[in-house]
């Protein structure tokens, strides 16, 4: 039986924490299991590779961009192997390349073309444990590339696939997803279970427990993720397809996304394709655009608002000034310091007035709202970031989300 099991930054951030990630996969391969671990790079070091490019340019070269910050993943997943020889088991590290991950040649951003899972398998087959490196690719040319911060998740979950396998296991410094950040709201509620729609809903809004495009990887391919700690060995939230089942509660959770930035591009001409235009030449750039509304003013001409991370506002506005020029527009606005608070529940399908509840619950309170986007299971609302975690506790109370006290 195949298994993945992955280890964020902090499940490998020491030596000490690596030994007792050893140790763990000693006790799953002793219990029958064909163990894959996939590795991110030691605690923050990531963060400082990162720096150091910095220092050297504030537009580094792409490519030796992901050669340079690509390399924390590499010194985990060796140090791992070691100590599980040291320990007397046989194991084996692999890069991305060597386990067979091939990316899209588009780098710091690359998406997963396919996996050839031939080399993962021979060496599990030779009764080994192997090591993989998360976040990490290669492209048809044999260019190192990176999937994104916090890409170690997909790597899992497409090895997962790869491999045939019905769950993947996170290991993280959390025990389980709650219901919010239960460091913002301490009655957060642990969630034994929660769909996949939910999950992906909840990541893209802000949840930082497991990455976005792993869990829409994991929705595809039919893969339970298994949400569990490093630090103990309890079960903790399964996040899976979910048939058939009608929620009682509306909302089963709140996310909260800071530091967004809201552009406006002004009199923009009422013609057909300007929407087009605009949103695909920030797609062509890998600028991920959030929250979007289009209004009409009184001479015909419209009026496009939307929101992207703080990262990429800087690349969005130049792309906009081109695009004002040409388009004949009045000018470009930009507000910075946004938060996005967004509720999410499949039980809003069937329940009406949960949006109202949520304008309610906020104007009630004096948060100001400042745009407005929704899904089937998802209702967002930008404020400022002052009002952030106040929206959240009040939101988490209003839905009768808080744990009962006992």
């Amino acid at each position: 039986m195949f298994t993945v099991k992955k280890f964020g930054g902090t499940s490998v951030g020491s030596v000490d924490r690596i030994k007792a990630v050893a140790q763990r996969l000693i006790d799953a391969k002793n219990k029958g299991e064909k163990v894959v671990a996939v590795v991110s790079a030691m605690g923050d070091s990531t963060d400082r590779l990162v720096d150091l490019a910095k220092q050297i340019s504030k537009t580094p070269n792409p490519r030796e961009y992901d050669a340079l910050i690509s390399t924390g993943e590499n010194v985990s997943a060796a140090l791992l192997s070691m100590c599980l020889n040291e320990l007397g088991v046989d194991a084996i590290s692999l890069n991305g390349s060597q386990a067979g991950v091939q990316t899209e040649a588009h780098h710091t951003k690359a998406k997963v073309k396919k996996v050839n899972p031939d080399r993962i398998i021979q060496e599990l087959n030779a009764g080994k444990i192997v090591i993989v490196t998360g976040f990490q690719g290669i492209t048809d040319c044999n260019n190192i590339t990176t999937i994104g911060r916090g890409g170690s998740d997909t790597s899992a979950v497409i090895l997962a696939a790869a491999l045939g396998c019905d769950e993947c296991e996170i290991y993280t410094d959390v025990n389980a997803v709650y219901s919010t950040d239960p460091r913002i709201v301490s009655t957060a509620r642990r969630l034994e279970q929660i769909s996949h729609e939910e999950m992906l809903e909840l990541a893209q809004a802000g949840a930082q427990v497991l990455h976005p495009r792993a869990v829409e990887c994991a929705k595809i391919n039919g893969i339970t993720i298994h949400v569990r700690s490093s630090f103990e060995t309890q079960e903790g939230t399964r996040v899976k397809e979910l048939k058939n089942m009608e929620n009682e509660k509306p909302v089963t959770g709140v996310a909260v996304k800071r530091n967004e930035v809201k552009l406006s591009l002004l009199s923009v001409p009422d013609t057909p394709g300007i929407a087009a235009t605009i949103f695909s030449q920030l797609g062509k750039a890998q600028i991920n655009v959030d929250m979007i509304v289009q209004s009409t003013e009184v001479n015909g001409s419209n009026n496009i608002t939307f929101t992207v991370g703080n990262e990429d506002s800087e690349e969005a506005y130049k792309i906009l000034e081109v695009i004002k020029k040409e388009m004949g527009a009045s000018q470009i606005d930009k507000k910075d310091n946004i938060s996005k608070i967004s509720i999410v529940g499949v039980g809003m399908i069937s329940q009406p007035g949960v949006a109202a509840k949520m304008f309610e619950t906020l104007g009630n309170n004096n948060i100001n709202i400042d745009l407005i986007s929704t899904s089937e299971i998802k209702v967002s609302c930008a404020v400022n970031n002052e009002d952030a975690d106040k929206a959240v506790q009040l939101l988490h109370t209003a839905f009768e989300l808080d744990t009962p006290a006992e």
